[in-house]
């Protein structure tokens, strides 16, 4: 048979066109998977690993450490630095052993690099004391940002627990209170969490000072603004009802990980005793401020302990149980 019109002489093979036709509906069912996968939201959990990210935010991009939950489970667990929190790496993964107390859980370990003198809270303005040519968001960072971008790797941005020490601690506590919808779990770490009382601003100020020039009324404005409260863990403590909640200070005095051998060791032996002490006493008033309002919380006061590391690995591993029974991450 041939064909009519122009193009005459053109023979066409039945068998030909046949596997033509098959050819092509075998190539459209292979394409089909692939589409889907990229037109997905998200990916699964890379099962186990390190890998550090760059993340967008309105800061910059934001480099940020993540070890991979061991059996690509959802669940993600943010590690808070404290005040004087480096550039290059969170301290969480080299002043102790988090990732491998973690390592074979099935919770991603989030570790943000930077935020010095940050409270991790969104501020007013950059810092004018010490130029600073960002204005940090890192509330925003935190709790939008990060987690959106977690998402495309398959971490549930609903089953998040935080933990801080310090500053982070108290950074902790206030994130917690004011998102609901992403965090189970709430955990400080000697934080301070009574911001707002007598003398607490002003020891805040100097602390700030001290870190990097930073002005804290770029921070939460003069002392009166209503910031300040709303950045106290002690007024937000209703917000905490229902959240699984750890909360550890010592009392200043030296422990077992306290073996000062030089002039720099002891100096930073007797400021790590002040520190303590201070947040000794803000964790003991935020603890008759739950119990007041009945408001359930795993409290930890050790009869020793600075303000160092090696106490705040340590109580990590005993946090560690109730962080994973509230993401349900074993």
């Amino acid at each position: 048979m041939y064909l009519t019109g122009g193009r005459q002489g053109i023979r066409r093979n039945p068998a030909a066109m046949v596997l033509v036709v098959v050819i092509a509906a075998l190539i459209a069912l292979l394409a089909a998977p692939v589409a889907s996968a990229e037109a997905g939201s998200s990916r699964a959990v890379p099962r186990g690993g390190y890998d550090e990210l760059w993340v967008p935010s309105s800061m910059g991009n934001i480099k940020v450490q993540v070890q991979w939950a061991a059996r690509g489970g959802s669940a993600s667990l943010y590690l808070l630095d404290g005040l004087r929190a480096r550039n290059d790496r969170n301290a969480w993964s080299f002043e102790t052993n988090a990732m491998e107390q973690f390592a074979l859980d099935n919770v991603t370990v989030v570790m943000p690099v930077g935020g010095e003198a940050s409270f991790y809270s969104d501020w007013y303005n950059p810092s004018n004391f010490n130029a600073q040519p960002i204005t940090y968001k890192w509330e925003t960072f935190l709790t939008r940002e990060l987690p959106d971008f977690l998402s495309q790797f398959g971490v549930d941005r609903t089953n998040t627990g935080v933990v801080g020490l310090s500053m982070g601690g108290t950074a902790a506590m206030t994130l917690a209170a004011y998102h609901r919808d992403q965090f189970r779990f709430a955990g400080s770490l000697s934080g301070y969490l009574n911001t707002t009382a007598p003398g607490m601003r002003e020891a805040i100020r100097v602390a700030m000072y001290d870190a990097g020039r930073y002005n804290a009324d770029s921070m939460w404005g003069f002392p009166w603004d209503p910031a300040w409260l709303r950045n106290d863990p002690f007024v937000s403590a209703p917000q905490l009802r229902g959240l699984s909640l750890y909360v550890s200070a010592g009392n200043g005095i030296p422990g077992v990980y306290d073996r000062p051998s030089d002039p720099i060791g002891y100096w930073n032996t007797a400021m790590g005793m002040g520190l303590e002490f201070l947040s000794m006493v803000t964790t003991r008033a935020f603890q008759v401020r739950l119990n007041t309002l009945g408001v359930p919380a795993n409290f930890q006061f050790h009869t020793t302990g600075t303000h160092s590391w090696p106490y705040w690995s340590a109580e990590l591993w005993q946090a560690r149980p109730q962080i994973l029974n509230a993401l349900n991450a074993w």
